[in-house]
């Protein structure tokens, strides 16, 4: 194997994929990168069985093979040369790096013992606007289980139809359902449930890609059996599929209302953490009442061993005198990842979930259960 590229290139492409390549002391040539030179392109592959990711990165392949090298070595060690040519070739069992005047020597593994990434059918594929994946993801990863008795709740449901995706993750207190535009070539409707993991570490993909001024990228999903593959760009991220069956979410929405509040964001998460101090420890419980015609919302909170706290918050409510006792790290984290100026808060009573909403956006919903008195 011998190629030539550019510095930037080769970094670009270990950045993306080294971050998956650990310390795997029962199988140590995971935490290798597999540099490929093959058919006129130069590949950069990590995997750690779960998920794969392959960057394909600019140059010209003189001599084509394959070589694995730790990837936080060559990592740090690239990231330290000067945007010049870089020449990389290998000799026996290491790799031989030169560019302007440093050259080094990195020992390494055969490639052959490098595990296969997973080939997807790229038949029929699902096409999403890449910034609004990513805003989807954070509304939505947040609320996953990280409880791995209930395996199926430890990803993100991703839901197809003709001309939408809907997300959705619960671990059985709160729960967020996120719903946006895609294209398909497809005519089935289907459901799949992905590792958070492998979302979290698309979602460091598109949003590196969008501080390099890719805000424009589309995402391709392709699936096949227990697979998925993300491709945006030169990156293709290759993750196993949960199996099991997601519980019917939908059930627990709320399908009418007693009572709703629309208060502003910013005001409601200063109160909703003044609140909190005062709440009692292990159970983190506020308490929020909806007075009628009074056009406001009181948080309460008292701790025997700290004290109490009322606060008032003008707000627009409509509908029945009302009331509710909630987690209030549940809420906040419903709160916080709304992009709107004003949330709509929604109840029937005490016992039932609230549904937290942006105001005027019906692409999200977030609901928390109560807390039972």
């Amino acid at each position: 194997m011998k190629i030539t590229t550019l510095q930037e290139n080769l970094k670009s492409g270990l950045f993306f994929t080294s971050h998956i390549a650990g310390k795997n002391v029962n199988l140590p040539i995971l935490n290798n990168v597999m540099i490929e030179a093959k058919s006129g392109t130069i590949k950069l592959i990590t995997t750690d069985l779960e998920i794969g990711i392959v960057a394909t990165i600019r140059g010209k392949v003189e001599k084509e093979g394959s070589f694995t090298v730790d990837a936080k070595i060559i990592s740090e060690y690239i990231s330290l040369l000067s945007n010049q040519k870089v020449e990389i070739a290998k000799k026996d069992n290491s790799l031989f790096i030169k560019s302007e005047n440093y050259k080094t020597i990195i020992k390494g593994q055969e490639a052959e013992e490098f595990p296969l990434i997973p080939q997807v059918d790229r038949k029929y594929y699902y096409r999403a606007d890449a910034v609004e994946l990513r805003q989807a993801l954070s509304q939505v990863v947040f609320a996953v289980s990280n409880n791995e008795t209930r395996i199926e709740l430890s990803g993100v449901l991703f839901s197809f139809n003709k001309e939408t995706l809907t997300l959705a993750a619960t671990d059985s207190y709160r729960l967020a359902e996120k719903t946006i535009s895609i294209f398909t070539n497809s005519e089935n409707s289907r459901q799949i449930i992905v590792p958070a993991k492998t979302l979290q570490e698309l979602t460091r993909i598109l949003s590196a890609l969008s501080m390099d001024g890719e805000e424009k990228t589309e995402v391709n999903f392709y699936i096949s059996e227990n697979q998925i593959l993300f491709a945006v760009g030169s990156i293709e991220l290759v993750s196993r599929l949960i199996e099991g069956q997601y519980p019917d979410y939908k059930q627990i929405i709320p399908t009418t209302v007693e009572t709703t509040a629309i208060i502003n964001r910013a005001e409601l998460v200063r109160a909703i953490k003044a609140a909190a101090i005062f709440s009692k420890s292990g159970i983190n419980d506020i308490n929020l009442d909806f007075p009628l015609g009074k056009n406001k919302v009181t948080i309460t909170s008292a701790s025997g061993q700290v004290g109490e706290n009322i606060i008032n918050l003008q707000a627009n409510v409509n509908g029945q005198d009302n009331g509710i006792a909630i987690n209030y790290r549940y809420l906040l984290d419903g709160v916080n990842i709304i992009d709107s100026e004003n949330v709509r808060l929604e109840i029937i009573n005490s016992s039932t979930p609230c549904l937290v909403k942006p105001e005027k956006d019906k692409s999200f919903l977030y609901v928390v259960m109560p807390i039972k008195q």
